[in-house]
């Protein structure tokens, strides 16, 4: 069951000042729409599961796995059976820099079957399995295995992704391609507060700014305006919790030009404006 909810917002509460939280569960009982900050994955151990995440219906069977976004609408009918759902608190992702490279992982819910690729599925399913056993033990370092896991199965879903959009794309990017777009992500990734034209990236690539925007665009699975506006949104949540600072400044220092783009942008990401993101982190900390 949902502990804390505001709304369409879920408040997940972490016991022992711990950054992850697992239920293993078997009530028969629908979620209703909900979102939170929080990485959540989910298994089936007996009997299959439905999960609607970011409007598209996913039907797991046995022991496939399902990873929903943190900030995505997600909820689930209620259905017979036992399931694993671990959530992680996604700071732990998001504020360490050296992560950068697998957050597009978060850009949709991913459905991870035998089918999808056999070699994912195997550590998805190992990994969510060996912190099922971990949570429960008493050992000291759990937590530190936990987070060890739950990289490893995400590097394993972007590196999957990345070999797909190498795949589509292998008579498009050379090996001096990837070298020369690996230089406009670092560059989006240390200026990205700032104003960035496709003009500037697409001239550091040394494309024409059309070909940038495709090739972009199969590299990441999303825009590059869409990457920019992660980066910013995933700067202003961390802003927002901050007392002294009002929404426009939260805007300006994330880089965002306006206070309406910025609303525009944060409402389409967390479907919320940053004032409700704002108060709900207030109810949170009572």
């Amino acid at each position: 069951m949902i502990k804390n909810l505001s709304g369409m917002y879920e408040t997940v509460e972490y016991e022992n000042k711990r950054f992850v939280m697992l239920y293993d569960n078997d009530e028969i009982e629908a979620y209703p729409v909900h979102w939170h900050n929080a990485v959540e994955i989910i298994i089936p151990l007996h009997n299959g599961f439905s999960v609607t995440s970011g409007g598209t219906d996913y039907n797991l069977n046995e022991k496939e796995i399902i990873i929903i976004p943190p900030g995505e609408l997600h909820q689930m009918p209620a259905r017979e059976g036992r399931r694993i759902i671990f959530q992680c608190d996604n700071s732990v992702i998001s504020e360490v820099p050296t992560l950068d490279a697998i957050m597009p992982v978060f850009s949709s819910a991913i459905h991870i079957t035998p089918d999808l690729d056999k070699e994912l599925y195997v550590i998805a399913r190992k990994g969510i399995l060996d912190i099922y056993s971990e949570y429960y033990s008493k050992e000291p370092m759990a937590d530190v295995r936990i987070y060890m896991y739950l990289i490893k199965i995400l590097t394993a879903v972007r590196e999957f992704q990345i070999r797909q959009s190498t795949e589509a794309a292998v008579n498009n990017i050379s090996t001096d391609d990837s070298r020369k777009f690996s230089f406009v992500m670092k560059y989006i990734n240390q200026n990205y507060t700032e104003e960035i034209s496709l003009e500037k990236l697409a001239s550091i690539a040394g494309y024409s700014k059309y070909h940038f925007s495709r090739i972009f665009k199969e590299y990441n699975g999303m825009s590059y305006i869409q990457y920019i506006n992660t980066k910013r949104i995933k700067a202003a949540e961390r802003l927002l919790i901050d007392p002294e600072l009002s929404i426009t400044d939260v805007a300006m220092r994330a880089g965002f030009a306006s206070l309406t783009t910025f609303n525009r942008a944060f409402r389409k990401a967390k479907n919320c404006t940053p004032t409700e993101f704002k108060k709900m982190y207030k109810l949170s900390e009572r």
